[in-house]
């Protein structure tokens, strides 16, 4: 069955409970999620996500304070929860401290889009395996499948498979994309694989994820959410039953 990876920012909207959320997203349907910790210059985020960053940390949000939010992560939510963000901020709340509590709270896995591979293995690859935190690469059209095995050499993270080299939030141009899609359908993989990166709606989730184990929605979820931040719970699980093509009894 297809799987559907979520992705918001924490803090994004005024009073956010993210725990409540979490569990909304996942009794509707979702099969994992990503929450972004936000930060002020975001390399590969489009419009909505930068925005949402600069919203979040206006509202005070910080990794300090994602972390205590999520501190009762592994008692009320079943489905894996990965972190992304970028190194500097990690990097000053501490890797080894950041890592230990991630895990504490139950975080599955971390996603850095400006950490290298080389840096990764050298520095933190044994710090992870230590702790049991996955670490997820990226995949763009244009990473060899040599690279790809090495990615899979340093983590059981699953792969993010981006469907475009841009920002986030632009719309998917399927025919443009699709002998990549068919390329990465057959590789040879022990780490399930995502795509993301312009999956908006329903038919670009059944579209992408003929060749993936699953795909991630975030700006158009986080366009939904802003949309109507009084109601976002009924909002996201509307979104999601949506996307999944769940009727309505």
């Amino acid at each position: 069955m297809s799987k559907l990876n979520v992705f918001f920012t924490a803090g994004c909207i005024p009073g956010l409970d993210i725990l409540e959320l979490l569990k909304t997203l996942q009794t509707a349907g979702v099969d994992r999620v990503e929450i972004g910790m936000p930060y002020s210059d975001p390399i590969v985020d489009g419009p909505i996500i930068q925005e949402a960053n600069k919203v979040a940390l206006a509202n005070g949000m910080s990794i300090e304070k994602l972390l205590k939010a999520l501190k009762n992560l592994k008692n009320e939510v079943s489905i894996p929860v990965s972190l992304m963000g970028y190194l500097n901020p990690v990097m000053q709340y501490g890797v080894e401290k950041f890592v230990k509590e991630a895990k504490s709270c139950g975080v599955e896995g971390l996603i850095i889009p400006d950490l290298p591979a080389e840096y990764f293995e050298k520095e933190y690859a044994d710090l992870f395996r230590e702790n049991d935190l996955k670490f997820t690469f990226i995949i763009t059209p244009q990473t060899t499948p040599e690279r790809i095995d090495y990615f899979q050499s340093l983590s059981d993270g699953f792969l993010y498979a981006v469907s475009d080299n841009s920002i986030t939030g632009k719309k998917l141009n399927q025919n443009k994309r699709e002998e990549y899609f068919k390329a990465l359908k057959k590789l040879k993989l022990k780490n399930e694989l995502y795509i993301g990166f312009g999956i908006r709606d329903k038919s670009d989730f059944d579209y992408v994820t003929q060749f993936a184990n699953g795909a991630i929605i975030g700006t158009a979820f986080l366009e939904a959410l802003q949309k109507d931040d009084k109601n976002y719970l009924t909002t996201a699980e509307k979104f999601i039953k949506e996307i999944k093509g769940f009727k309505k009894k």
